[in-house]
């Protein structure tokens, strides 16, 4: 009879789980999708790496709605069952909290164990593919991205290019392009052809205009100079692959562990909350779900809701007290989980009557 009631409860959060996440990562991605074809419209990524950013982006989206799906499919789950008086009758068979958390744990751990991954390892490295795959798109930028009749900012130089039009083969006509070669020394240039060629040095690219004038000097003086040529080549620097250092949500869990600095110390402990949010969630769950026969299947789900997000904050805050250094790295974070733990069980506490038994 035991098995039978625990497959049946671990069958009903288990679906509302699945059922939550995945509206959820839907609502989220459909949102990102019209980001990233944006991006591709504009020419900052290119079109076959469009899908790869759209699946690192739900890694990094799952670290988050995994712990929430959770708590919401035990709250949906939960109430559905005290509405239809099913969990007051298991109750009246004998049936506690034991009965519920332990086909709960079934579904719990091997969610926590996934969420821990995606919280040390996965979610960092989806962002840190993201932010390589960004890169490498605006260094692969070329005329093509340039769009007609539009001003269009191109390399770390910030050279402003114009052109009337494209043609087929990727030559940009009447042409006007502008940028700073020194503090204050601007140089203009009006082609009637331009097209972008390769140099040896793979970091710099080469806009090669015919036809045109150029004008050098310093605005608001008279000391300008004017050039005709027939061949204008104009290198630009391509944005760096590199960086000098990562962003702490970027950084390895190692790294993280092994450094003194408030940021890197808010990361790490952010990361280590994760999961262990998951399981306090899912703890708290049980009780805040808890209803009077048909009362319902929603009706607990606004405080639950509202908890979360106060939890949520509290987490958020606490991570930016340590970052400003405002409260010491060993209290850290850990308060607010303690705390919203000593709620959970208190809360199981009273609605069991374990208060009662202790003061007899």
């Amino acid at each position: 009879m035991t098995r039978i009631l625990d497959r049946y409860i671990f069958r009903e959060i288990a679906t509302a789980w699945l059922g939550v996440t995945m509206v959820l990562l839907l609502i989220l991605l459909t949102n990102q999708f019209a980001r990233v074809l944006g991006d591709v419209a504009k020419g900052k990524l290119p079109k076959d790496a469009a899908f790869d950013v759209i699946g690192l982006s739900a890694v990094q989206y799952l670290t988050i709605l995994v712990p929430i799906g959770l708590f919401l499919a035990v709250m949906l789950a939960l109430g559905r069952l005290y509405r239809d008086s099913e969990l007051p009758a298991m109750m009246a068979c004998r049936v506690g909290p034991s009965g519920i958390y332990r086909p709960l744990s079934w579904l719990m751990l091997p969610l926590v164990l996934g969420v821990a991954w995606l919280s040390i390892e996965g979610g960092p490295l989806a962002m840190t593919n993201v932010d390589r795959i960004g890169a490498e798109a605006r260094r692969q930028a070329d005329l093509a991205s340039i769009e007609p009749g539009q001003f269009t900012v191109l390399g770390p130089d910030s050279a402003v290019v114009y052109g009337q039009g494209v043609t087929p083969q990727g030559q940009m006509e009447k042409v006007f392009m502008q940028r700073q070669v020194d503090d204050g020394f601007i140089e203009v240039v009006i082609s009637e052809i331009g097209e972008m060629v390769e140099s040896d040095d793979p970091d710099v690219r080469l806009l090669v205009l015919r036809d045109g004038r150029r004008y050098e000097g310093v605005p608001g003086t008279t000391e300008f100079r004017v050039i005709e040529f027939v061949e204008h080549g104009v290198p630009y620097r391509l944005p760096s692959l590199k960086t000098s250092e990562p962003r702490p949500r970027a950084m390895a869990f190692l790294d993280l562990m092994r450094s003194d600095e408030p940021e890197h110390i808010a990361e790490f402990q952010w990361r280590l909350g994760i999961p262990l949010s998951t399981i306090i969630l899912a703890i708290l769950a049980v009780p805040l779900s808890k209803s009077r026969p048909r009362a319902g299947r929603y009706g607990r789900l606004t405080i639950g809701l509202l908890v979360f997000i106060i939890y949520l904050n509290m987490m958020s805050a606490a991570k930016a007290w340590i970052e400003q250094s405002t409260i010491s790295p060993a209290l850290g974070m850990w308060w607010v989980h303690g705390g919203m733990l000593l709620f959970a069980l208190g809360l199981l506490a009273v609605q069991n009557g374990y208060h009662k038994r202790m003061f007899r």
